[in-house]
C-alpha cells in the first residue's frame, strides 16, 4: 500500500518507496522519511491533492503523485508507538 491511499488521521510507518526517481527518494530520506518512522495522515485537500502528514515532530505538504511513491503499512491503535 501506499501513502497516497490512505485517509485523513489514519497512520502508517514507512516501510519502503516504489522504484523511480532516486533524487527525489533522496529528498524524501533528507526530509526524515525513512523506513520505520510513523506518519499521521493530518489532512488531504478536498480534491485529493496536497496531503498534509506529521511526520519526526513537523508538519508537510506533499502531492499526491509524491506520496504515491512511500510504500507504508498502515497501523491500528495498538501498533501506534
Amino acid at each position: 500500500m501506499t501513502l497516497a491511499e490512505l485517509k485523513s488521521g489514519e497512520m502508517a510507518e514507512i516501510t519502503g518507496y516504489t522504484l523511480g526517481n532516486a533524487m527525489y527518494r533522496a529528498k524524501l530520506l533528507a526530509l526524515g522519511l525513512t523506513s520505520g518512522v510513523q506518519i499521521k495522515i493530518i489532512n488531504v485537500a478536498p480534491l485529493g491533492d496536497p496531503f498534509e502528514i506529521a511526520v519526526r515532530g513537523y508538519h508537510l505538504s506533499l502531492r499526491r503523485d509524491e506520496v504515491g511513491v512511500i510504500k507504508v503499512k498502515k497501523l491500528e491503535k495498538g501498533d501506534i508507538k
